[in-house]
Order: C-alpha cells, then sequence, then structure tokens
C-alpha cells in the first residue's frame, strides 16, 4: 500500500498520448463551435459577462479539471488544450478591438428597447424580455414609467441603458 501512496508515474504526467497538434485543432474546433452556440443563445449577459468569458471559464473548468484528474494521460495535454483557449481567446478579443467589422461579429449591437416613450415589442420579443422585466430594470433606475424615457436600450453586455426624457 505504501508503493501505491508514493509511486508517482512520472512519465504518465509529462508525456502526452495524443499529438498535441490535434489537441490544439480539437481545441480551436470546440471554442468556436460553443462560442457560435453561445452567441446565439446567450445573446443577454447577466451583469457585465460576456459570451467569451462564459465560454472560458466553461472550458477551463473542464480542461483544468481533467488536467488534475487522469482523464487526459497528461498534464501537458492540459496545458496545451488551455493554451489554446487563453490563445484564442485574447486573439479573438484582439481583432475586435482593432477591426470594426470583428467586433461587430462578436458582440451583440445594442437593442432599442423603448423609443420615445414606447416600448417596442418586437425587439423585446427578439430577447425574450418581458414587460415586468423591462419595467423592474427602469425602476431600479427610478423611472416608474415607460412614458419618462426617450430611448432604453439592452447592451451588448446584456445590461439596460436608459435615457430619460429631460435627458
Amino acid at each position: 500500500m505504501t508503493d501505491t501512496l508514493w509511486s508517482v508515474d512520472w512519465n504518465g504526467i509529462f508525456t502526452p498520448k495524443n499529438s498535441l497538434i490535434e489537441l490544439v485543432v480539437r481545441g480551436t474546433i470546440m471554442y468556436f463551435v460553443l462560442f457560435g452556440l453561445l452567441r446565439l443563445v446567450l445573446k443577454r449577459q447577466a451583469g457585465g459577462i460576456g459570451t467569451t468569458d462564459v465560454l472560458v471559464i466553461v472550458l477551463l473548468a473542464e480542461v483544468a479539471g481533467n488536467g488534475f484528474a487522469a482523464e487526459y494521460t497528461s498534464v501537458i495535454e492540459g496545458a496545451v488544450l488551455v493554451g489554446t483557449i487563453l490563445f484564442w481567446t485574447y486573439a479573438l478579443e484582439w481583432a475586435a478591438h482593432r477591426f470594426p467589422a470583428v467586433e461587430r461579429i462578436l458582440h451583440a449591437p445594442k437593442l432599442v428597447l423603448i423609443e420615445k416613450g414606447k416600448m417596442i415589442r418586437k425587439n423585446m420579443r427578439a430577447e425574450l424580455v418581458t414587460k415586468e422585466e423591462l419595467m423592474a430594470q427602469l425602476r431600479e433606475k427610478g423611472i416608474e414609467d415607460c412614458a419618462l424615457v426617450k430611448r432604453a436600450s439592452m447592451e451588448a453586455d446584456g445590461m439596460t441603458s436608459v435615457v430619460k426624457m429631460d435627458e
């Protein structure tokens, strides 16, 4: 029993069983597949957490978890996948900052929910925002009636911005 407790398979920890290029390709494909799905489904995020933030957290937890356990056969494989995820996250954010066209693809545009005191139901339906949810957002900003709102928009980060009529 003591042999099992203190024996370490150093070769198994550091020697990858899979091609590192294959891991990068698999990590890249899965990153973009999940990014695309999250971008379609999670247009409205809470508290300023963006799609890439959610994706990175989930993927890093999965990859790192496998690296800690023996499911990946080596720590190197987990490190390569973590590096791939971080690379694409940084690369896409850099590209979005540098190129407006990429920014428009990666980040949801703001969506007008109230214009000149009138709720725009079509836009609310598109984002599954109920009248009650929108009114709750207005009340949090000290506004009781949407007639007092010049424009309210759902921003790219999912937060609601409001401009009052008198501003």
